[in-house]
């Protein structure tokens, strides 16, 4: 019998097994995840910045990114812009949550009753083709110049896109699975509660996501006619002004709004559907 050498030589570890290997090669696909989806974006800005230091764009027309941040702060912590902030989605607000609890009922009625989609289409589909901003001197005209007629015309353009998306999801709904309900005994209330309306849920939050993004590009145009506070005439106000860079800091705060509605929204339908792919 013979005996092993004892002063064999260890192997060596490799790079990739190296106790920090994980950990580097974890932290390096982050990094190329975030440069290729945010690396333009990036690019971008910088360019900007650069671009109006150097005086390659007028800096009174493009004004350098960190005077348009100081405007920002500045807004911010006199509250100023604060104030604007609420006003703007306190509008927009009740005007989506109008279009919410209107076209989502009714969006499911039409959806599985072609009686009742027959009768009302027409009258949707005029009313859907006639901008809300061609009808928005009617409806100062009947409302008045105040904040109901803001509210309405935001909200008669954010109906639209959540009620035909719920038509939509209801059409879309794979007939199979209804019919393989009923022979089952299920209650047309429980068909609807069980299979049509989570099956549904999905294109209601396409709807709510196109709805919310509506709200906001309507909610500049209202405010820029007849207001003295909000957003929308904070940025004709800093325009007519000369005040450039508040009139861009306002430009980003309505981006950074549509931006976290469409977080808030993008994570509850995450949550609701998890059946579903994941939205973004």
């Amino acid at each position: 019998m013979t005996l092993q050498h004892l002063d064999t030589p260890p192997i060596p570890l490799s790079r990739d097994s190296a106790p920090g290997g994980s950990l580097l090669r974890r932290g390096a696909a982050v990094a190329r995840h975030g440069l290729s989806r945010y690396g333009l974006l990036a690019g971008f800005l910088v360019l900007w910045q650069v671009a109006s230091t150097m005086g390659w764009v007028s800096p009174a027309v493009l004004p350098p990114l960190d005077k348009i941040a100081a405007a920002l702060w500045n807004g911010i912590a006199s509250g100023a812009l604060v104030d604007d902030i609420a006003i703007s989605l306190q509008r927009s607000g009740i005007a989506f949550a109008g279009a919410v609890v209107l076209g989502i009922p009714l969006g499911l009625l039409m959806g599985q009753i072609p009686a009742v989609e027959r009768a009302l289409d027409p009258i949707l589909q005029l009313f859907r083709q006639t901008s809300a901003l061609a009808l928005y001197p009617v409806f100062i005209l009947l409302l008045g110049l105040g904040e109901t007629s803001k509210v309405f015309v935001i909200f008669w353009a954010t109906l639209f896109p959540v009620l035909l998306a719920t038509i939509g999801g209801v059409k879309e709904v794979d007939g199979k699975l209804i019919e393989m309900a009923r022979t089952y005994g299920v209650s047309r209330l429980a068909v609807f509660r069980r299979v049509i309306l989570p099956a549904s849920v999905p294109s209601i939050f396409v709807g709510l996501r196109l709805s919310a993004t509506t709200a906001l590009l309507l909610l500049i145009a209202a405010e820029m006619i007849g207001a003295n506070k909000g957003l929308g005439f904070q940025v004709m106000n800093a325009q007519y002004n000369f005040q450039i860079p508040l009139m861009f800091a306002a430009i980003f705060l309505l981006a950074a709004l549509g931006l976290a509605a469409n977080f808030v929204l993008v994570s509850l339908q995450n949550r609701l559907c998890r059946w579903a792919a994941p939205a973004r």
